[in-house]
């Protein structure tokens, strides 16, 4: 368990390997916002999408998510 002082909490593997971008289907890869803040970005080209992850709970929320 990593101390939550020190580093934002992760999403375990198994759980990162089946999540994906609930507005195109795409694959969902792990980035740094421009806030510095995690996020996950959809891979897909024509519809790019970064949503946050807070708490190391990714919000898939199309109202949330941030076009690239």
């Amino acid at each position: 368990m990593s101390d939550s002082t020190s580093e934002a909490p992760t999403i375990d593997p198994w759980v990162r390997s089946i999540l994906r971008c609930p507005v195109t289907g795409a694959e969902l890869i792990d980035a740094v916002g421009p806030d510095g803040e995690p996020e996950l970005r959809s891979t897909d080209p024509e519809r790019p999408l970064a949503y946050p992850v807070r708490d190391g709970i990714p919000v898939l929320l199309e109202s949330d998510a941030r076009p690239l």
